[in-house]
């Protein structure tokens, strides 16, 4: 009988087609997007080609998942193990952010873009991967310009038509892909740690605790204290407008 492969087998395995004949293969996935409040983060992961080979490596990482099906602490674990692999060169990783100012004026959709792309290019300049532009112009006879990349992208959900860079994306990549799964961890700890250092500031609204989700806590301390400047004021007018039907603007926050 075969023996089954484990799960952080089936992710590697995933990537191989991605990475086949480059140095890096780049995941990148977002957290925070959903939030009432703070910055949305993304995290970029590069593996490179050695750290598939490595069985050491791969046994590190076999409780890796998407960030939302773990508990926080095995994120914190997981997180240590990827910094463990980024000293020792196996992997590179970089958070980039879009912050509340950013999302209310180029709109969510757009701010994440923004924040994935920050985050890439960081690992693209210092990896120098030379990764394609998404807009690489044709040659004179219309032929694919030579691709001198070392790396190549992977995003978690659908097509991003802004994204400066190629790339290929795919839906709930965080469960399907070991770099994509791993950027979901870079970038669900980043932001979390953000958010508790936030919560210094304000003490009142609990964000070490929901992190800027719209829990019930949340949305009961909006009605007490009314928002803050960390709030996303397109997304509370949105909550305003659901809730409309059953309380009036004056008894939400």
């Amino acid at each position: 009988m075969a023996k089954q492969k484990n799960r952080i087998s089936i992710l590697a395995d995933f990537d191989a087609e991605f990475i086949a004949g480059r140095s890096w293969l780049v995941g990148v996935d977002e957290a925070g997007r959903g939030c009432l409040a703070g910055p949305v983060c993304a995290g970029s992961v590069a593996v490179s080609a050695k750290a598939y080979l490595n069985p050491v490596f791969l046994k590190a990482l076999e409780s890796l998942d998407d960030s939302k099906k773990i508990t926080e602490k095995k994120r914190e674990e997981i997180y240590s193990i990827l910094c463990n692999a980024k000293n020792a060169g196996e992997i590179d990783f970089e958070a980039g952010f879009a912050s509340v100012a950013e999302i209310e004026s180029l709109n969510i959709l757009s701010a994440t873009q923004l924040a994935m792309a920050r985050a890439v290019e960081a690992l693209n300049e210092r990896l120098n991967l030379h990764l394609r532009k998404a807009t690489a112009p044709a040659t004179l006879f219309g032929e694919t310009a030579l691709d001198t990349s070392t790396g190549f992208v992977l995003i978690d959900g659908k097509p991003m038509k802004k994204f400066p860079y190629a790339h290929n994306a795919i839906v709930k990549g965080d469960a399907s892909s070991l770099a994509i799964a791993s950027a979901s961890i870079i970038a669900k700890v980043t932001r979390d740690r953000y958010m508790q250092e936030l919560a210094k500031k304000y003490p009142r609204f609990g964000f070490d605790i929901h992190k800027g989700y719209g829990t019930a806590m949340h949305l009961q301390n909006l009605m007490l204290f009314g928002a803050t400047d960390v709030h996303r004021p397109s997304f509370l007018k949105k909550l305003r407008s659901e809730n409309s039907k059953t309380e009036t603007q004056s008894e939400l926050f």
